[in-house]
């Protein structure tokens, strides 16, 4: 299920962790070659980002 991004925020490993509409979480690592997110350690690419929808795994499963 589609959730926008409103917003971020760092877990306990420093690890970027995207906010959604919803309520739940999404990690958006940058770990190349798995994951190619660059946008994500700069605070304007993720201001960039707010709004985009990502797939909430978690509404998904409820």
């Amino acid at each position: 299920m589609k959730r926008k991004i409103v917003g971020f925020h760092q877990d306990e490993e420093d690890h970027w962790v995207a906010d959604l509409e919803c309520g739940h979480g999404q990690h958006v690592r940058h770990l190349p070659p798995w994951q190619n997110r660059p946008w994500v350690v700069t605070a304007a690419g993720r201001r960039r980002h707010l709004g985009i929808e990502l797939e909430c795994k978690r509404c998904e499963e409820a």
